[in-house]
């Protein structure tokens, strides 16, 4: 679960991410036929969210693995 804090108040259970790694790094999970930039979207939303800065994308929907992983970056 990933809280938001807004104008003094805390929104419990806004939004759930599916894998948090040591707090440093979020997988966003997928089984879907085309990639999507919604999904894009979502695991960036994340990011900014919780002040981190990496998360990865898993399309588990590819004979290979390392053709649906994507890495997503929020602030350089």
């Amino acid at each position: 679960m990933l809280p938001i804090h807004y104008d003094g108040h805390q929104i419990e259970k806004a939004f759930r991410i599916d894998m948090l790694i040591d707090d440093a790094l979020i997988v966003e999970n997928k089984v879907s036929q085309n990639p999507n930039t919604v999904h894009e979207a979502q695991l960036f939303t994340y990011l900014k969210l919780s002040d981190l800065r990496l998360g990865l994308l898993i399309n588990w929907n590819h004979r290979l693995l390392k053709h649906g992983i994507k890495r997503v970056v929020h602030r350089l």
